[in-house]
């Protein structure tokens, strides 16, 4: 780094830079998306009988907090539109800078804190206090190496709990230096969850007016952010809006959450017991449990990478054996050298040497940038970024093949196109990868059309499914369909520092393969058994829902906590996954002698556990074989 005292060189960087950050990111290319908001407080005359260690009050609806300061009432605001601050750069003088005074701004919290404490309504204010702290588009601080510069790491964005994180987050940091990964799951506060388009200006300025006011607002089950929306849509966006799509952003993607039925207004109200869209959802599910159901998939992550090398690459970085013919798809699970699941994904090999790599919408900036840096220097091999040029559709339930026999003549029996295969076929006027995979448990293909041709695929496909009653089908019910198979998601049930083994998919591992990451740690797990164990769960009672971190009991002691959750319609209960812990091998017997309940808002609700599904165990739907 080169400044007017000369210029630096060290072999690791820590931005820590506040509100700088995202500039001092820019300097090296890394992205730090973080903006300022005006940040307010007041400080009240001296109030008769404040003293201190009066107790911090807290009160999120109305935006506001109380503590004493020096025998005084010491109040700062939350508020629900907020004002950002900087948008032309922050003053190369700005050092301990108090901003103007905003009354107006803050009058309709002045009321409501004068009716949470009538003192201060008449107390005169000593302090207003106007100063600027930065806030990231998720409410999530910044925490770990960047993707895009080894050995940059940031610690900013800490969205006014810094003082409180500090010294875990200093700590945490420190371990990533020195051992060169987290030291346990900060997968929430993750660099790397930020996708690049989030360090537009124009974005972080107009999502920190909805952000600052969050970190008072209710936390609802599957709230949304409001503000800098549309940021991507899929090729089929606005037909999926017409058929009353209610829109969640994942990774900035506009993603059918749910489909209001005609003269529903699609849009969340929000509770923690079954929201407005629990019945509609429920539709969906079951139309892809019974007939079939078409979802717009379009988000995930698309990888492709190809050269001499790629199969050497991918066979070292993953647990499956990637050497498979042409046109087999594997699941598996990208591992580093603790065993650890760095990105759950499948492959599908394209030729001898061309692979491609699908993998969840959120993680496309964490899981490209890992893949590149296995490529070691002598090994001929590229990788690129394909998401955009694909519209992926998931043609999904029973009636999948009668559906798309209509619209293609390739043949899609299960002797011709057998479970894990891939092949281009011809779609109405298209070419389409076709690959029969599912992420719900049913019959089923994804399709992989090149953006230009997808609306013309969607069309063939609405088209020939009005005889089948065709569903557009939205990701609560592909949640709540995966749930009820066991189907894992990266972030929730599995993340770098959960094996294959102790996530129960030991199946996607070939420990006979010569080499590959944590192959050792594997092998010794294996031997002596797994001390924690992902297992099913699912509520006796039908009524309580589940999210996630959930307390697991078993015979009185908690053991975990649900890592995901949903309401699985077609098992007639909520049903869930968490890690069961003991201090002796998880074993089915294990698992199977004990009694269990997850709590639930304090209550402890009589819960069955299974290290199998509770749909479909042995996948005989999937795969069509016979019973």
């Amino acid at each position: 780094m080169r400044t007017e005292q000369g210029t630096l060189q060290c072999e690791v960087v820590v931005n820590c830079a506040g509100m700088w950050a995202r500039q001092v990111g820019q300097w090296a290319g890394v992205s730090v998306p973080l903006h300022a908001a005006e940040h307010f407080y007041i400080v009240s005359e001296p109030i008769a009988g404040v003293h201190a260690g009066l107790p911090t009050l807290r009160d999120p609806g109305g935006y506001t907090y109380y503590r004493e300061e020096v025998g005084a009432i010491l109040a700062g605001f939350f508020e629900p539109v907020a004002k950002p601050w900087g948008m032309n750069g922050i003053p190369a003088n700005f050092e301990f800078t108090r901003l103007p005074e905003d009354w107006a701004h803050l009058d309709p919290v002045f009321d409501v804190m004068a009716r949470r404490m009538p003192v201060l309504g008449t107390a005169g204010i000593h302090t207003f206090f106007n100063g600027p702290e930065s806030f990231t588009p998720d409410d999530a601080y910044h925490l770990g190496e960047a993707p895009e510069v080894k050995n940059f790491y940031v610690a900013a964005g800490f969205n006014s709990i810094g003082i409180q994180s500090s010294g875990g987050a200093g700590k945490v940091l420190a371990e990533w230096i020195v051992n060169g990964h987290a030291p346990l799951d900060l997968w929430d506060v993750d660099l790397r969850r930020n996708q690049p388009f989030q360090n537009n200006a124009r974005y972080l300025q107009d999502r920190t007016v909805e952000g600052l006011g969050l970190l008072y607002d209710m936390h609802w089950p599957f709230k949304q952010f409001k503000t800098a929306r549309n940021v991507r849509r899929s090729s089929l966006h606005d037909r999926l809006a017409a058929a009353g799509a209610c829109f969640g952003s994942v990774a900035g993607w506009e993603r059918p959450n749910w489909y209001a039925p005609a003269g529903v207004e699609p849009e969340y109200k929000y509770s923690y017991g079954r929201q407005n869209w629990f019945a509609y959802s429920a539709a969906e599910h079951r139309a892809v449990r019974e007939n079939v159901g078409l979802f717009d998939q379009s988000s995930f992550s698309k990888f492709l990478m190809q050269g001499r090398d790629a199969l050497a690459v991918l066979n070292r970085v993953c647990g499956n054996q990637i050497d498979v013919p042409v046109g087999v798809v594997v699941y598996t699970q990208l591992l580093n050298a603790r065993g650890g699941i760095e990105a759950d994904v499948t492959v599908n090999r394209l030729d001898a040497e061309r692979f491609l790599i699908l993998d969840a919408a959120a993680l496309q900036n964490r899981t490209g940038p890992w893949l590149q840096r296995q490529i070691q220097t002598a090994e001929f091999a590229t990788l690129t970024d394909v998401t955009s040029a694909y519209t992926m559709l998931g043609v999904m339930g029973p009636q999948a093949r009668a559906l798309l026999s209509q619209v293609t003549s390739a043949d899609l029996s299960n002797a011709a196109f057998p479970f894990a295969t891939s092949r281009e076929i011809e779609v109405g006027y298209a070419m389409v990868r076709a690959t029969r995979l599912t992420y719900v448990g049913e019959l089923g293909w994804e399709l992989l059309a090149p953006t230009e041709f997808a609306l013309g695929v969607y069309e063939a496909l609405l088209e020939a499914g009005r005889a089948f009653d065709l569903k557009l089908a939205g990701f609560h019910a592909l949640n709540s369909l995966r749930q009820e198979k066991g189907y894992r998601h990266w972030g929730h049930d599995i993340g770098d520092e959960d094996t294959p083994l102790e996530a129960g998919l030991g199946f996607a591992v070939k420990l006979n393969k010569p080499a590959f990451n944590g192959r050792e740690r594997l092998l010794a797990q294996q031997a002596a058994g797994v001390t924690r164990r992902l297992v099913q769960f699912a509520l006796e009672d039908p009524a309580p829902l589940l999210y996630h971190n959930e307390p697991i009991w078993r015979d009185g002691e908690m053991v975990g906590h649900i890592t995901s959750a949903m309401y699985g319609h077609t098992v007639g209960a909520a049903v869930g996954m968490g890690y069961v812990r003991h201090s002796e091998p998880v074993t089915a017997a294990f698992i199977d002698a004990g009694r269990y309940e997850i709590e639930v808002a304090t209550q402890r609700v009589p819960a069955r556990a299974c290290l199998q599904s509770f749909y479909d165990p042995r996948s005989l739907r999937v795969t069509e074989r016979a019973g």
